[in-house]
């Protein structure tokens, strides 16, 4: 919550626009692990960093009415994975083997997903890079592509659970078509106890990222967030404050919205101690000072 101590004014001097321009900039040069830490420690959380497969944002995204929004995160989030690259699903059968008729796999595969596709009409050396991104290793790529008309590759697969831990086993099957152009079509259906995996192994997500500007009420910052939800479809919403109430965070949040604080974000600026306003900081009007880069500096010209 903004009691969080990373909640307080960048510094007195920055102005509404600049502060904007600060946090568009730092969002657009951004590595993706910084991106990352920004789905994942914003109040409260939208993905967890270590699930995040690719990332890239957007800066200033036309809405309409000559406005646009501060910026757009889009993501891939892993929403389940090969048990052969996590721990391999325990199979216990009293006669000693996993047979589709033991009681436990039929509790774990009690229902089956539709026919879906994972890739269609693709030529030999995509379809063995998807598969191979999904997490097959040469050996099942092969195997999978090699795959007889009426026959179907299975495989054990974990999907996420509620804590974010890989722990539900499911049952993939999935087909090869071969076409005589020399394309192929990988089919899948999913056998699960109780809940359909949502993907093959991960979905795109798009993120609305909003700056609330000093001085903005909490009325106008909703309505700005909920113009900008409907213009671009988009529901996740991430504000990122300089200062704000308590209260006003319990109200994004309870409305949808998590909150970051600026302070994680914005750049430090080029300093110069000997002609900073700023009196009371040690480095004060040094000329050799050694700081080159700081998030404090105002020069005195600026200082009120």
């Amino acid at each position: 919550m903004p009691s969080n101590p990373l909640f307080y004014p960048l510094h007195d001097g920055v102005r509404a626009g600049d502060f904007r321009d600060q946090v568009q900039l730092a969002l657009a040069i951004s590595d993706a692990n910084m991106l990352k830490a920004l789905l994942a420690n914003c109040i409260p959380p939208i993905a967890d960093a270590r699930h995040i497969r690719t990332i890239s944002t957007e800066i200033g995204v036309p809405t309409s009415h000559q406005q646009a929004a501060d910026g757009i995160l889009q993501f891939e989030e892993v929403k389940c994975v090969l048990a052969d690259s996590q721990q391999p699903v325990e199979m216990h059968s009293t006669s000693g083997g996993w047979t589709r008729e033991s009681r436990e796999m039929a509790k774990l595969t009690r229902h089956e997903s539709e026919m879906q596709t994972l890739g269609q009409n693709l030529s030999l050396a995509p379809m063995v890079s998807l598969l191979a991104e999904s997490g097959f290793i040469p050996r099942q790529i092969e195997a999978i592509l090699r795959l007889p008309h009426d026959a179907w590759y299975k495989s054990w697969w974990y999907a996420i659970d509620a804590n974010g831990h890989f722990s539900i086993p499911f049952l993939r099957y999935m087909r090869t078509l071969h076409y005589p152009d020399g394309t192929l079509t990988i089919q899948y259906k999913d056998f699960f106890e109780q809940d359909k995996p949502t993907c093959f192994t991960s979905l795109v997500q798009r993120v609305l990222v909003v700056v609330r500007p000093d001085g903005q009420s909490f009325g106008e910052t909703l309505k700005q967030i909920n113009y900008q939800r409907e213009s671009l479809g988009i529901r996740q919403v991430i504000l990122i404050c300089n200062t704000i109430s308590e209260m006003e965070a319990r109200g994004c949040i309870n409305q949808g919205v998590s909150v970051y604080p600026a302070v994680e974000l914005v750049l430090p600026t080029r300093s110069d101690c000997a002609h900073c306003g700023r009196k009371e900081c040690a480095m004060n009007g040094r000329e050799n000072s050694p700081v080159a880069m700081c998030y404090g500096f105002l020069p005195e010209s600026e200082f009120v």
